[in-house]
């Protein structure tokens, strides 16, 4: 993420991920699923603006109508769960401009979450250490803590154990979010676990090596096949994506979002070309082309 202060307090651009790999190895006794995954931040990021709030109170706005802003926003879970673990009084006033999707894959509200704790921190001077605030990130959420280990990182357990990793290059990748979202609990009570996972071993050495032809034949999402039966825009775009033969195509997490990993930015080009082609067909969808943070 990228922090700059300003005259009135801080900006913090939090960024999207998407995975290149997610296995389900099995559902856990607590209800979660135990994961291996590899994720990658992208340059489609939401902006926070912090000011401070003499009043001690935590407010939050946001120019998107659909998102709440009110105490269940994961935004002022992590406010409040910095205060009460440092015992810090102090308020604060949050404007969310939202431009990552939501219910798409692609871990916006986890971002926000990372991006608030990371601002605070350093808004009010409380000193934790990067590992310290991914420690509070798991407790909000799944993939909290890997905003504090971009840009890649393999992660475990349901996600919230992290292997930080140095892509060998950078990315240029096509995201393709449908207007309809996907319920992540929904595309999990869907999944089928299977009686033999997939090591992803080859597809962290293509990723570290830079070798994008390889990456591309080793992406893998087990949560994909659920989430097509879900939502059929998912296999539509998916099947768009293998048409336009980039280096390789997947749904993002529990979708709806999928990408097209492209040889470089003039493939990525191409194929969000190609893609603004079919907008009479269906204009319910948005197209991004992004690059991998650094």
């Amino acid at each position: 993420m990228l922090i700059r202060r300003t005259e009135a307090g801080l900006r913090v651009w939090a960024p999207a991920k998407v995975n290149l790999f997610l296995e389900v190895l099995r559902r856990r006794t607590d209800g979660y699923h135990e994961l291996t995954t590899l994720m990658l931040a992208v340059g489609l990021y939401d902006l926070l603006e912090f000011s401070d709030e003499p009043g001690g109170n935590l407010r939050l706005s946001c120019d998107h109508p659909a998102l709440s802003t009110g105490p269940d926003n994961l935004v002022l879970k992590s406010a409040e769960l910095l205060r009460q673990r440092c015992g810090c009084h102090k308020g604060v006033a949050i404007h969310l401009w939202k431009r990552i999707p939501l219910a798409a894959g692609l871990a916006g509200g986890s971002s926000d979450a990372a991006a608030t704790l990371a601002g605070l921190n350093l808004l009010w001077q409380l000193g934790l250490s990067p590992q310290e605030l991914a420690t509070l990130g798991a407790e909000l959420g799944s993939d909290v803590s890997f905003f504090f280990a971009t840009p890649a990182a393999w992660c475990t357990g349901r996600g919230e154990q992290m292997a930080p990793l140095t892509p060998g290059r950078p990315l240029d990748l096509v995201l393709v979010c449908p207007s309809v979202g996907l319920s992540t609990a929904e595309v999990f009570r869907n999944l089928t676990v299977p009686q033999a996972p997939l090591n992803g071993e080859a597809v962290c050495q293509a990723l570290a090596a830079g070798d994008v032809e390889e990456l591309g034949r080793r992406l893998h999402n087990r949560l994909q096949p659920a989430a097509e039966r879900l939502c059929p825009e998912v296999a539509h775009w998916h099947q768009r994506l293998v048409q336009l033969r980039p280096a390789g195509q997947l749904m993002s997490g529990s979708g709806s979002t999928v990408y097209a990993l492209c040889h470089g930015p003039a493939e990525a080009l191409r194929v969000a070309r190609e893609l603004s082609r079919v907008r009479e067909e269906r204009d319910s969808f948005r197209v991004y082309i992004v690059r991998s943070c650094d």
